[in-house]
């Protein structure tokens, strides 16, 4: 049996020290380490991972808030969480969000091993290992932090994105009231499928699938008329193209 695993940890020497334990196991294979749980969680459902070894205190969310979010989503029951803390006042939590086990740092291999063991006899005694094929099946979210809330938006209902100074605007489907987040445009870009999104202006990302019609230097989405840069313009011909 193998486990697909990922590291969670905003200390590097910490997220490196994991990330080789995971490697140093035969029956672990790492899929992926984050320096953020937000970045995590952009990623989990474009991923076959069984466990993760998860920090708990984090800046932006922690470890906690987190395992709450991965609860609600697909996630629930195809992963499970190895707290990993230098904070022992988190371990009865921990457990209440059904961690399977808590490492408390520092800790060497052999305790790694112990948490990791643990691990591959439940998901033996389960039976339920996740396979391949479901992955296509999960729905996709992009995860965007708003008045001092994590919020998790459909990509299905993104419309376009706005860039107005500091801020971004997530304008979405049959919604009046857009998402503003303090982030930057490219991040956001950086975050999106690019099958499913084009940056048409240096402060406007579109759908592809939610345009309405073409004009010769815009786009209309729904009721809202976005400009083509001079710089996305060749980008913007490919879609035209694709169109006639």
């Amino acid at each position: 049996m193998n486990l697909n695993c990922i590291a969670i940890d905003d200390e590097p020497l910490a997220l490196g020290l994991i990330s080789n334990y995971i490697e140093k196991t035969p029956f672990l294979t790492l899929v992926g380490s984050y320096g953020s749980a937000i970045e995590a969680l952009d990623v989990l459902d474009k991923l076959s991972v069984q466990l993760i070894f998860l920090d708990i205190y984090m800046p932006e969310l922690t470890g906690m808030e987190f395992s709450k979010l991965m609860a609600q989503s697909n996630q629930k029951n195809t992963c499970r969480i190895v707290f990993t803390t230098a904070f022992n006042q988190f371990a009865i939590e921990g457990y209440q969000v059904d961690a399977l086990y808590y490492l408390l740092k520092p800790f060497n291999y052999n305790e790694f091993l112990q948490a990791a063991n643990k691990a591959k006899s439940y998901f033996e005694s389960m039976e339920t290992l996740p396979v391949d094929q479901d992955k296509g099946k999960k729905e996709r979210y992009l995860y965007i932090k708003s008045d001092y809330k994590l919020i998790r938006i459909d990509l299905n209902d993104i419309a376009y994105i706005e860039s107005i100074k500091d801020y971004v605007k997530i304008h979405l489907l049959n919604k009046e009231q857009a998402i503003s987040s303090l982030t930057t445009l490219k991040s956001i870009e950086e975050r999106l499928p690019e099958a499913d999104f084009i940056r048409i202006h240096r402060s406007f990302i579109i759908a592809v699938n939610k345009i309405d019609a073409l004009g010769r230097n815009s786009v209309y989405v729904g009721s809202a008329e976005i400009p083509v840069g001079d710089l996305y313009r060749e980008s913007f011909k490919k879609l035209l193209n694709q169109w006639a």
